[in-house]
This record gives C-alpha cells, structure tokens and sequence, in this order.
C-alpha cells in the first residue's frame, strides 16, 4: 500500500519554493525521495531553499522564473528537460496578496487601489495558468503527470478586505476543472490537475490581519476560529500529506477535485 502513495523518484516543480508554503513543500517532497525543481523570481531566497534541500541529502535544483513571464518559464522549462528529462509533478504555489489590494477595516470596495487589484488577480491566476500551459506540454508529450494548484476559503464565500484574492482564487477552481478535462480527454489519463483549498494558516502575508502586535488574536482571527469546528489555525505541514496523495498512484481516479484542508471551515455555516 505505502508504494501507491510514494513520489520517490518523480521530478517536481514547485513554483515560488521560496516562501513558506513553497519551502514546506519542497521538503517534504526531499524526504520523500523526489527530485525537486525549485521556482522563484527572488534569486536569494531560491539560492537558500536549493541549498537547504540540499544539505538535507535531496537533488534539488533552482531556476530563477517569473510565472508571468511565459519566455521565462519556456527557457525554465527546457533547462528542467535537459537536467533531468521530465517532468512528474507541478506545483503551483506562487501567489500571495498585497496592502492595496486588501481593504482596512474602515475603507469600502471604492478605496481599493485597482491597480493593486489588477496585479492580485494576475499573479493568483495567470501565475498558475502560464506556469501549467508551458510545463503542462512536457506532461502532454509523456502523457503523464500530476498538477497541483491553490485555491483557497476565499474562493468558498465571500471574506471581506480580499476582493482581488478571492475573484482569482475562484478562477483557480475553474481553471483546474477545466485542465482536467482538456489533459484527460486530449492526452490521456495519466494526467491529472486537481487542487488545495487551504483553510487559515498563519504565515508571513496574513501575519498582521491575523495576529496583533502584542501576539493576541485581532478580531478577524476570532472570527475565523468561532467557524472553524476544529478551533485552531492549521500548521503548514499539514497540507504536505494531501499534496503527495494528489500526486501520487494512490489517487490515480482523481482529477479536476478541490481539496479543502480547512480544520472543517468549508462545511461549518457557523450555526
């Protein structure tokens, strides 16, 4: 049975590996025997993840890539092909929000910085689309593959101050049903695209909508918290174990599914 979940040997690429969902990822990936390919435009950041996967006894390689940035990620693409001559899984955790694009308690929709906005929205959603067109041909030309994206709570119902996060991240769960069909019914069924729909984790984007100053909940924590059955914020670690299952043979009959892993956020109306 454990040979059905493993991802030993398979060659994944993790786009924006330098932050910490990206990292948490990557090495857990390492541990599990995979070879890692890791993305990110902020060439420190990528130098230190390749070095720690490394110094951790994984391959591991890292190519600086914009995911908005198709020639970028063309050029990305064949340098992988040419190290390691496939591509097994793709990753795509490179988004986030930003200060303009996320209300304060006292603004309105009509105080949102609309370029703000725009730049969300194209980073969220396009940097997912241009990273799976362009390594998604090496899958089609195999006829093998797994892709993961990230969606999100914010793609459930409306969570207010996020417009710009939450309209791309429900783009997110049309473009994987999407994929899904067009890979399976085009280049078989050895490709597969599904995706994670995480709950609330704290990390360094949500850090001070989530936690004030002094280390106590903000209000909007309390909220969250009241809606989540299981009464705690989830730890980033704990997406590592559905992320191998999606990709691995274990979940040979899934495709075109989003995955919460939420604490029970989804299903609780809060009643």
């Amino acid at each position: 049975m454990n040979e059905q979940f493993s991802i030993a040997g398979k060659v994944a690429v993790i786009t924006g590996a330098g932050g910490v969902l990206g990292g948490s990822i990557a090495r857990h990936f390492i541990s599990q025997g995979a070879r890692v390919v890791a993305l990110d435009i902020r060439k420190e950041q990528l130098d230190k993840r390749v070095e720690e996967l490394r110094a951790a006894g994984g391959e591991a390689v890292g190519f600086e890539a914009n995911v908005l940035d198709i020639p970028s990620l063309e050029r990305v693409r064949d340098r992988i092909v040419e190290t390691w001559g496939r591509i097994d899984i793709l990753v795509n955790v490179a988004g986030g929000n930003m200060p303009g694009a996320t209300l304060t308690v006292d603004q309105t929709i009509f105080d949102m910085k609309i370029e703000d906005y725009d730049k969300v929205t194209r980073l969220n959603l396009n940097g997912t689309v241009y990273p799976t067109l362009v390594l998604g041909k090496v899958m089609a030309g195999q006829g093998s593959g797994s892709v993961i994206n990230i969606s999100s709570m914010a793609a459930y119902s409306a969570i207010t101050r996020v417009l710009g996060y939450s309209v791309a991240k429900t783009g997110i769960i049309s473009f994987t049903q999407w994929m899904a069909m067009e890979m399976a019914m085009k280049f078989g069924e050895g490709i597969r695209v599904n995706a994670l729909a995480p709950g609330f984790f704290i990390g360094d984007q949500n850090r001070a909508v989530l936690i004030n100053p002094d280390g106590s909940l903000t209000e909007r924590s309390k909220k969250v918290l009241a809606k989540t059955p299981m009464g705690r914020f989830g730890d980033i670690t704990e997406l590592n174990g559905a992320v191998q299952f999606l990709c691995s043979e274990a979940a040979s009959f899934i495709t075109g599914v989003v995955l919460p892993v939420d604490g029970g956020f989804s299903s609780f109306s809060g009643v």
